[in-house]
């Protein structure tokens, strides 16, 4: 176990560059098993979950080759299904959810895959119902062995056919339609989900000779095709990085300019963070953000307390609602954080009340945030990491905070944000890593 100890109530100023987006490379790197040809991606975040899975896929026998810091060789030719029923492969799908992107593949290619339960973050319920469903559409059959918490799913021949999904679940989405690639026919997935994440599969997809329709829209179609080949592709920034450091440059009142955001994949993000008043210029694809003794939250036209609410893209993403709630502490006037897709994610907020914070936790799904204006600092105290964004939000609060705070658990950061306390140093953090 590791541990984050922080000095924090220090201004920052520099340059960030944001990793690979680690929701895009969960399911690009599953995709590589679709093909026995070389496949290239570039802009690979160097985080936790996703050198995990690089390690399963090794272990499956693909051929996997680093060519510099963030790009890598993929080659499936030789792909060991009999690892998939070892005591071994169980033990480390378990531990990653990230693992569950490696059915679809699998089915549409091989006609048969094994998974674990899945792991991650303990933020509610996060049931793959989705992706087993859109599997019996296609023609798979499967088999829950309770028990032994694992799944068989047997899928020979896979056929087109339309669907509705129960949700616009994006690692769902995914699953199928890479499942569908290969399948038999043309299959159209209605309530599909749209995030640049998917767009970017599709977009990988068809490099690799699939055909699908609809991309960005949430009616994807499917036409079969007998092979896919290799090709190269680049991941986007981080959408889940650049918000948090949107919201890091207002809480510690610092410059800090966002290079490379690849702005247009960002959706209504930085709209949501200027609705909280931080003031922003974008520059080509950078995002400058000044320091700000002050923001104000904005208000409805009617007077009354703006609602920040995560939705189904191009929604406010999820993942970003710790963050929103975080940066809120620290701006003038109120507003009322609703997450209604996980029902446990805000109960880290006792920790940032603990810190000073003004905040009134109203259900599982809904807290409203008295904004102190600066007036009132935040305190150094000692907390443990839950989840992902929830402790990147710890993080931020602690380095706006007077005094010493100490993060542990620290792992769960690690899962999603490349090298943190690296670069945050550079740019003025008094933060250490400890073990």
């Amino acid at each position: 176990m590791s541990t984050f100890k922080i000095n924090g109530g220090k201004q920052l100023k520099g340059e960030l560059i944001p990793q690979g987006a680690k929701n895009e490379a969960l399911q690009i790197l599953s995709a590589v098993l679709l093909t026995p040809e070389e496949v290239e991606i570039s802009n690979i975040p160097d985080i936790r979950d996703v050198m995990k899975l690089i390690e399963l896929l090794g272990d499956l026998g693909v051929e996997v080759n680093k060519i510099n810091a963030d790009t890598y060789t993929f080659k499936a030719k030789n792909v060991n299904l009999d690892y998939l029923l070892s005591d071994e492969f169980k033990q480390k799908g378990a531990s990653l959810r990230g693992s569950i992107m490696i059915i679809g593949p699998l089915l549409s290619r091989f006609g048969v895959a094994y998974i674990p339960e899945p792991g991650g973050d303990k933020i509610g319920r996060r049931p793959v119902d989705t992706h087993l469903r859109g599997f019996e559409s296609l023609g798979a059959k499967f088999e829950h062995l309770p028990h032994e918490r694992f799944y068989k799913i047997d899928g020979k021949e896979l056929k087109g056919t339309y669907m509705l999904l129960d949700e616009a679940s994006v690692t769902g989405t995914a699953n199928i339609l890479m499942a569908a690639c290969l399948a038999k026919g043309k299959t159209s997935i209605y309530n599909a989900a749209s995030e640049p994440y998917i767009q970017q599969l599709c977009k990988m997809l068809n490099n690799m000779g699939a055909k699908i329709t609809g991309v960005g829209s949430n009616l994807l179609h499917i036409e079969g095709v007998s092979a896919l080949g290799g090709c190269k592709h680049r991941m986007l920034p981080d959408m889940i990085e650049i918000g948090s450091f949107i919201g890091l440059a207002a809480v510690t009142n610092s410059d800090i300019t966002i290079k490379n955001c690849a702005v247009p994949s960002l959706g209504i993000i930085p709209k949501v963070f200027q609705r909280m008043g931080i003031q922003m210029e974008i520059i080509g694809d950078d995002i400058h953000i000044p320091q700000q003794d002050s923001y104000k939250i904005e208000t409805l036209i009617d007077g009354s307390i703006l609602t920040i609410k995560d939705g189904i893209w191009p929604a406010f993403t999820p993942d970003l609602i710790s963050i929103a709630l975080v940066t809120a502490t620290q701006a003038k006037g109120s507003v009322l954080i609703h997450q209604w897709m996980f029902e446990s994610r805000l109960f880290f907020v006792d920790n940032l009340i603990d810190m000073g914070a003004k905040i009134i936790l109203c259900d599982p799904h809904r807290a409203v945030v008295i904004g102190s204006n600066r007036e009132t600092k935040l305190r150094g105290i000692t907390m443990s990491s839950p989840d992902i964004r929830a402790g990147v939000s710890m993080l931020i609060a602690a380095l706006a905070a007077q005094g010493t705070s100490t993060i542990n658990n620290i792992e769960q950061i690690d899962r999603g944000y490349q090298f943190i306390d690296k670069r945050l140093q550079a740019i003025g953090a008094d933060i250490t890593r400890m073990s």
